[in-house]
């Protein structure tokens, strides 16, 4: 990883400052796996707070915890929707479930896929789109140049940091990324880190 910083330091001034302010780079990384995508489900649009306690309440209802396709399509909605997950995120873990149990997403064959492909792949689910598809691969297939252009916290630490007016557009954050490359991921952790609210997943 001391490549990736060096490169970031030497490239980008103003990531360079917040480089050396946050320091060590600790990103904290996931199995690319059926749990993981259940637990992105669960942070969407909550506090990492609220949906720890939401996640660890479901996990409970499972026979060792273990959140598997099969044990998930045992439980009924309304048992989930008790654990505190909403109807929509019931329905998106329930679809998950039956597409991973049926072949139609294959967490195996992830880490092999080019970028593109594993977004193909995950947002066939309900309820996944790119931004969770760009989250997975960050901290979970531990992609090193996954530039979310969707991110609320990237961005608003974006325009903090450069002194921008407004929240960058996509082309915006693209022209950023060109010094970043083949580096994004990391850039966008100290971006995280910049306003202390790193990403949950």
């Amino acid at each position: 990883m001391r490549k990736a910083i060096i490169h970031l330091k030497k490239s980008d001034p103003v990531l360079r400052a917040i480089i050396e302010r946050v320091g060590a780079y600790k990103i904290v990384h996931r199995e690319p796996s059926f749990e993981t995508l259940v637990r992105s489900i669960v942070y969407q649009q909550l506090s990492g707070k609220v949906a720890s306690v939401i996640f660890g309440r479901l996990t409970a209802l499972l026979p060792e915890n273990a959140v598997t396709p099969a044990a998930i399509l045992k439980l009924t909605p309304a048992r989930m929707r008790k654990a505190g997950l909403s109807k929509q995120k019931t329905a998106y873990i329930r679809d998950l479930a039956r597409k991973t149990n049926k072949g139609h997403v294959r967490f195996e064959a992830l880490p092999d896929l080019p970028d593109q492909e594993v977004i193909e792949h995950l947002t066939q689910v309900k309820g996944i789109g790119v931004w969770t598809a760009h989250m997975f691969m960050i901290f979970a297939l531990r992609r090193l140049d996954v530039l979310a252009t969707g991110d609320l916290g990237v961005r608003t630490a974006i325009r903090k940091a450069y002194q921008l007016e407004a929240l960058p557009a996509p082309s915006q954050m693209e022209d950023l990324a060109a010094a970043w490359r083949p580096y994004s991921s990391v850039a966008m952790w100290y971006l995280w880190r910049s306003l202390d609210t790193a990403a949950q997943i």
